[in-house]
Protein backbone atom coordinates (compact mmCIF):
# COMPACT_ATOMS: atom_id res chain seq x y z
CA UNK A 1 0.00 0.00 0.00
CA UNK A 2 1.42 3.39 -0.95
CA UNK A 3 2.12 6.21 1.46
CA UNK A 4 -0.58 8.28 -0.18
CA UNK A 5 -3.23 5.64 0.43
CA UNK A 6 -2.12 5.14 4.04
CA UNK A 7 -2.20 8.92 4.60
CA UNK A 8 -5.67 9.07 3.04
CA UNK A 9 -7.01 6.32 5.31
CA UNK A 10 -5.41 7.76 8.45
CA UNK A 11 -6.61 11.24 7.54
CA UNK A 12 -10.16 10.15 6.85
CA UNK A 13 -10.52 8.07 10.00
CA UNK A 14 -8.74 10.68 12.09
CA UNK A 15 -10.91 13.50 10.78
CA UNK A 16 -14.10 11.53 11.51
CA UNK A 17 -12.87 10.86 15.06
CA UNK A 18 -11.91 14.52 15.45
CA UNK A 19 -15.36 15.66 14.35
CA UNK A 20 -17.00 13.29 16.84
CA UNK A 21 -14.86 14.64 19.70
CA UNK A 22 -15.52 18.26 18.73
CA UNK A 23 -19.28 17.64 18.59
CA UNK A 24 -19.34 15.87 21.97
CA UNK A 25 -17.25 18.60 23.62
CA UNK A 26 -19.34 21.23 21.88
CA UNK A 27 -22.36 20.04 23.87
CA UNK A 28 -20.61 21.28 27.01
CA UNK A 29 -19.97 24.70 25.49
CA UNK A 30 -23.60 25.32 24.57
CA UNK A 31 -25.21 27.56 27.15
CA UNK A 32 -22.01 29.39 28.07
CA UNK A 33 -21.33 32.99 27.13
CA UNK A 34 -21.13 33.57 23.38
CA UNK A 35 -17.46 34.57 23.57
CA UNK A 36 -16.54 31.20 25.07
CA UNK A 37 -18.50 29.48 22.31
CA UNK A 38 -16.79 31.62 19.67
CA UNK A 39 -13.32 30.83 21.02
CA UNK A 40 -14.11 27.10 21.20
CA UNK A 41 -15.45 26.85 17.67
CA UNK A 42 -12.68 28.98 16.15
CA UNK A 43 -9.99 26.90 17.86
CA UNK A 44 -11.76 23.60 17.06
CA UNK A 45 -12.20 24.71 13.47
CA UNK A 46 -8.54 25.49 12.97
CA UNK A 47 -6.57 23.08 15.17
CA UNK A 48 -6.96 20.13 12.79
CA UNK A 49 -4.84 21.96 10.20
CA UNK A 50 -1.51 21.22 11.94
CA UNK A 51 -1.76 17.40 11.97
CA UNK A 52 -3.39 17.40 8.52
CA UNK A 53 -0.48 19.41 7.08
CA UNK A 54 2.06 17.00 8.58
CA UNK A 55 0.11 14.01 7.27
CA UNK A 56 -0.12 15.50 3.78
CA UNK A 57 3.59 16.22 3.71
CA UNK A 58 4.37 12.70 4.90
CA UNK A 59 1.95 11.12 2.42
CA UNK A 60 3.40 13.08 -0.49
CA UNK A 61 6.93 12.04 0.41
CA UNK A 62 8.90 9.35 -1.29
CA UNK A 63 7.92 5.79 -0.40
CA UNK A 64 11.39 4.47 -1.20
CA UNK A 65 14.24 4.96 1.29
Amino acid sequence: MSRGMVAFLIGTLGFIAYIAVVVVLGDYVIGHHWTIQLIYYVVAGMIWVVPAKKLIIWGAGSSTP
